[in-house]
This record gives C-alpha cells, structure tokens and sequence, in this order.
C-alpha cells in the first residue's frame, strides 16, 4: 500500500509548447517524467469590443482569453497540478516570450508551488531539445514589453483611425501602423511609373569574322575617341555608321583576367521569402506556412516526427559550430576539399540582428532532399530543397571565372567584346540563382592584335528607358526590410492583410494598387502623415529593439505615440463633421424600383448600387467617363478594373471596340504628330514612340 501511495504522490514535468505538432517529438526526446502539452499559440491578447488599453491609468493593457481557448487552457491546468516542474518552450522569438508570460499569468503558474523556467530551442532535434532543457532561465521580460509595446501601438492606430476610414470610404476597412506604410511604398511605385516618360536610346552591335574562323564575332558600340558615348537618337546612329562606311576593323588590346563569385549567404527570413518568390512562385505567405511545417517536424518513417529546418523567423546569417563542421565533412566527402570555403562569411547589417537564433538551415545535412523526398508533399520538397542547397552552397568556396575582354578601333569608333568561362564551379556546383550569369560569347583562345578582322554587317536597335518595375512580394520584402520596416515575422501578414483588404492585387507576380487602395491610401496621406512617413516607423522598430534590449521603457514609446495620434484622429473627425459624407447620386436610374443610383465603394473599387437596399438589391458596374474619345471608334473612353482590381481605360463600346490603355488618356491631341497624348505627373507625353513629345501639364 505504502509503494503504491508513493507512486501516487509523484510529480512529473511539465513542457508546454506552441503548437500540437511538436508534442510528439519532443515527448519522445524526453522520455519518461516529462509531460508535453500545446497551448496552440495565443491564449490572451486585447478584447475585440473595444480598445482594450486603459489611456487614463498609464496606458495598461486590459488582457483577456482568446475565444476558443478556454478549454485548452482548463486542461493545461489539470496537468499543471501534477507537475512540480514546469517549462515553458513557445517560440524563440519576442511573440513566443509574450505567449509564455501569458500562460504564467493566465495558468496562475507563480501560484501553483511548481519550479517555473522558459527554455528556446532553435531546432526541433533531440540534441537541441536536450541541450536547451540544461540551460533553464527566467522570462525575458524586455523581450514580453517589446511584443506588448507593439500589439498596443498596433492596437491603437487600427482602432483610433480605421472608423475613419469607415466614415470617408467604405465600412470593413482597416488602417495599420505597418501595413499601411507597405500600402504607401506601392503607391509611391506605382505614381513613379505612371509618371516615367521613356526615352530613345539606339544599340550598334558590328558582326565581324577573325580569318579562318567560320563563327563570327559581335562587338558592341562602345564610344568615340577613347570616352564612353551612348548613342540618343536614330541621327547620331546613322551619322556613327556613315563615318565607319568603308573602315577597316582591328583589334587593339586583348586583357584576359579573372574574376569570383562569393558564395550567397545562408537564409534569412526575408532572403528565403524573396527567394522562394523568385524561383518557386511562392507567396510570402505560403512559404512561411511551409516553413512551419518543415520546423515543427515531418513523419519519416521508422524516424518518426522529426524538424528538418531551424527556426523560421529570424534576421541573422550565423551558422552554429557543430553545423558548420558537419557541412564542412559532407562537403570533403561528396564534393572535395577543393570545395570548402577557407572563411566563414556573414551579413553586416547596421539594424538589430537577433543573433540568438541562427540562418535558416537544415537540422541535420546528411538529410539530403533527396532521402526525403517520398515524405514531403511537393511544396515541401521544393522549398526543404531550396534551403538545403542555399545553406551547403554558403558553406562552399566562390565560382571562378576567366574572363577575356577586346577592345577594337575602326577610326575614331571604339567597340568592345566580353567574354568570361567559367575555370571552377565552386558553390555553383550545388546553388545557382537567376542573378548568376551563363557564359557566353566564348572567344577563340588565340585572338590578339594580329588576328585580322573581315567586316559582314552591322546590327541597330531602338530601345526606351524603362520606369522601375512594379512590386513583387519578393523586391517589397527586400525594401520593407532595407528601410527597416517591421520584422521576420510581420511581412507575410502585412502583405496578406493589404492583398485580403483589396488595397493591392497581384497578377503575374507583379503588384497594383487598386482604385480602393489609392483611397485608402490618399486619405492616410491626408490625414496621418506620420503613421504613413517610412522614416517615423523605421524610427519606431529601432525604439522597439531598444525595448528588446532593456534600454528603452516600453510605456514611455506608448506615452510619446498616443497623444500625437490622439490629436490627428480628433482633426480628421472635425473635418469629416464640415463635410456630410453621402453617396453620389448619378443620373442613372435603377430599372427595378426607378430610383436614381449611387456611387458605392466595392473590394474592387466603384460600383453603381440603389438606395434602396436592402428592399432593393440592384447594382451595377460603374463606367467613369474622363471626358475623351476613343481614338479607334469615337466613343467614350471610361476608367475600368480588372477582375482583380487593377485600374485601367477603355472603350465603352468593348466588345465591339477593342482600344485599351494602363495609361489615362487626355482630350489634347500630340502637336507634333496628331497622336493621343497621356497624363504623367505635372507632364503631357505623347503616346507615339516615334514621336516622344513632352510639354508641361496646364494647372488646374
């Protein structure tokens, strides 16, 4: 009786987790006397219903359980009673602190008379998970007030300004104090390329054949007189090539030389996104939703749950020790020792690194992808292949090229040739990108001075300057985080939230601002110049590492943000009271009920709708006229959308007439030419590449 009392009496320990699919795994790498339990992330966070921050009793947040987790957190108390230990093992990140001081107070853990400790792993292996429960420590609780210092700033700019946008554009909008800044940048792009105005640029490449070779050489144009001249218009081409009628060709300096490649870094979280948007087409938000997956553990057969991948938010390229040398033997033993990189390369960066965690890598490099490859979907095949090649090639030694440049003189004209071979293969050998060059124009090896050169033709093109390209989720998370805006873990919903919000859309690959998403964003412009200034955010992340870092005061960054919002919001009201804020109403009348319809906003921008609703449910698209003729049939031109959203002008006849523009169109024909000319800025641009006229805009 006594032995079976005493077995009674004893007390286990307790690991609560994030997420239920790492419970397995870890339950397993710790064996007997350890309980494992999830608390499925958040367990507390600010009340829907209201603001949920007391602004008269120094701004404290007012907590309260998440819908849905009640019963999760009365069974994290049954086990809670049985343990003497407990170890709380959320996330390595600032989120995953906060979840954990959370669960102290809402498992009343202080209370309980267990021993209470936060442990982080960065990987889920044994080893890590082993090494990690040696090293027991308190909450970091500059780390929790940095997390809650910036679910309150978020909180109190979504809740203080999007009724706003309620009240001015539609209802259900939303304003954000990152997302609406990643709203901005687009825009800015967006009004940037709408007001580039290309121009003509020609190329001059000659075909020219070394004696005795039966393949020709191209060389390209390269100046005059020993200066580098770019070539502007069709009458300076044809004055350049009038000069060379009849010139004999020959070479004047052949340079051989060589050149490397470094190896890339290992992945961050914002590397790894851009680059699995390049070469995977994946979203920002699929790609975290994979690496998550590849994180808390795959089933591998007789293996078991085991994680494939180190932690997936971070900032920094630091590699641990035992890594880099279990790379360095796979590399000698699969590749040569030719192949192992002498120095260890890393990322300087002159924002906060949270060097806690390591680069995005593979847990164990023997895992190659392609043992397990019948275990993953093929998503997770794609992307566990693209993170374990970019780690082995940041552990490689840099490409070599040889490369070969000749200049050639025919009078006072210069041309040149580049040629490169590539002489080792290092890194590329496992990891190329689209940035890497493929060779061409592979050369004779005996060209010099001498070789004599027989002219067969010339080759011109016209070219125009290009405006920069639109946005892709890969080029705006690399901006996001060169201006130092938000963090690993913000860009993917940031973009998802403004893509879901219909602010911006997405069509292949490239990102538009919609005509909702120029309200939205001309209203924040407006009436909240600071929330929207990149340089005012990018401030408020580094007050929000110092937070992290123990030398900032979390309420104090509160106390100096609100009261300048408090004011804007209060302006921006009054403003909204002068104006009466009514639909249009437009002459055309609803063929159901014979009321006049109005104008509404859509999640695509501008539709026409009776108000009569809910009685009458009638809508139809709105066709903004602009006030000019279809250059094709003589009808109106009207502002449309795609089906995604994305402005463009038309004919109002379509089908019939199939005219359409990205760009808006004006009434005033080209004097030059008679040809339709288009709005760009504070400029008039005609349309006819041929023609390139440009005159300033009459103010309105």
């Amino acid at each position: 009786m006594a032995a079976k009392k005493e077995s009674k009496s004893k007390k286990n320990s307790l690991l609560i987790v994030e997420s239920p699919t790492k419970v397995k795994a870890i339950k397993k790498f710790l064996g007997a006397g350890y309980e494992v339990a999830a608390s499925n992330g958040h367990v507390r966070d600010l009340p829907r219903s209201s603001m949920g921050i007391d602004i008269e009793h120094d701004y404290e947040p007012k907590y309260i359980t998440i819908r849905g987790k009640g019963d999760v957190l009365a069974q994290l108390r049954k086990q809670v009673r049985k343990a003497d230990k407990v170890y709380l093992a959320t996330d390595p990140d600032r989120e995953g602190e906060a979840i954990s001081w959370h669960l102290c107070s809402a498992l009343k853990l202080n209370e309980s008379g267990a021993k209470v400790s936060r442990v982080t792993f960065n990987e889920i292996t044994k080893n890590a998970v082993k090494e990690a429960m040696k090293h027991p420590r308190d909450i970091d609780m500059n780390l929790v007030d940095a997390q809650q210092a910036r679910r309150v700033l978020d909180r109190m700019v979504g809740y203080e300004i999007s009724p706003i946008l309620w009240s001015k554009i539609k209802r259900g909008l939303s304003a954000g104090r990152v997302q609406s800044v990643a709203l901005r940048i687009i825009a800015d792009r967006e009004a940037e390329i709408d007001s580039f105005i290309p121009t003509e640029y020609w190329t001059l490449d000659v075909k020219l054949l070394p004696e005795g070779e039966k393949k020709p050489l191209v060389a390209h144009y390269y100046g005059a007189d020993g200066e580098k001249k770019e070539i502007a218009s069709r009458e300076e081409l044809e004055k350049i090539m009038s000069d060379l009628k009849g010139a004999s060709f020959a070479i004047s300096d052949v340079k051989k030389g060589e050149r490397s490649k470094k190896a890339p870094l290992p992945f961050t979280t914002s590397t790894l996104q851009q680059e699995a948007s390049k070469s995977l087409n994946f979203s920002t938000q699929k790609t975290m939703r994979i690496a998550q997956q590849l994180y808390e553990g795959i089933e591998l057969g007789k293996e078991g749950t085991v994680g494939l991948i180190t932690y997936l938010r971070t900032d920094s390229t630091r590699v641990s020790d035992e890594a880099v040398s279990a790379a360095a033997d796979y590399i000698k033993n699969n590749f040569g020792d030719e192949y192992l990189a002498e120095g260890t390369a890393s990322k300087k960066n002159a924002g906060k690194i949270q060097d806690a965690h390591e680069a995005i890598r593979p847990t164990y490099i023997d895992r190659t992808p392609v043992l397990v490859k019948d275990f993953l979907s093929r998503d997770q095949f794609r992307l566990y292949q693209l993170i374990w090649r970019r780690f082995m090639a940041s552990r490689m030694a840099s490409a070599r090229y040889e490369t070969t440049s000749v200049k050639i003189d025919a009078g006072k004209h210069r041309f040149t040739v580049a040629a490169s071979k590539t002489v080792f293969d290092g890194f590329l050998n496992v990891y190329t990108d689209e940035d890497d060059q493929i060779e061409k124009n592979v050369l004779m090896k005996n060209l010099d001075t001498t070789t004599k050169l027989i002219f067969e033709e010339f080759e011109s093109a016209q070219h125009l300057t290009q405006p920069s390209p639109h946005y892709t989720e890969a080029s705006l998370v690399h901006d996001l985080e060169a201006l130092g805006i938000g963090r690993p873990s913000t860009y993917a919903p940031t973009i998802s939230t403004i893509m879901a919000r219909h602010y911006i859309t997405k069509e292949n690959r490239a990102l538009y601002i919609t005509e909702l998403g120029q309200a939205v964003n001309k209203m924040m412009l407006d009436a909240f110049p600071q929330i929207v200034d990149v340089n005012f955010t990018s401030n408020m992340e580094a007050l929000l590492d110092g937070i992290a870092e123990g030398s900032v005061k979390w309420k104090t960054v509160i106390e100096n943000f609100y009261p300048d919002l408090d004011e804007a919001v209060t302006a921006a009201e009054a403003e909204l009271e002068k104006v009466q804020v009514q639909d249009e109403v437009t002459d055309e009348v609803c063929e159901i009920c014979g009321r006049n319809l109005v104008i509404k906003y859509g999640p695509h921008g501008k539709f026409l709708a009776c108000p009569g609703f809910p009685e009458c449910k009638n809508t139809k698209p709105y066709f903004e006229k602009i006030g000019v003729a279809c250059p094709k049939c003589g009808k109106d031109i009207v502002l449309k959308r795609t089906k995604k959203g994305r402005i463009f002008y038309g004919c109002i006849d379509n089908p019939n007439c199939d005219f359409m523009t990205w760009q808006r169109p004006v009434e005033k024909k080209c004097p030059e030419c008679g040809g339709m000319m288009y709005a760009k800025s504070n400029k008039l641009a005609c349309g006819n590449p041929e023609c390139g006229h440009v005159e300033e805009k009459e103010k309105t």
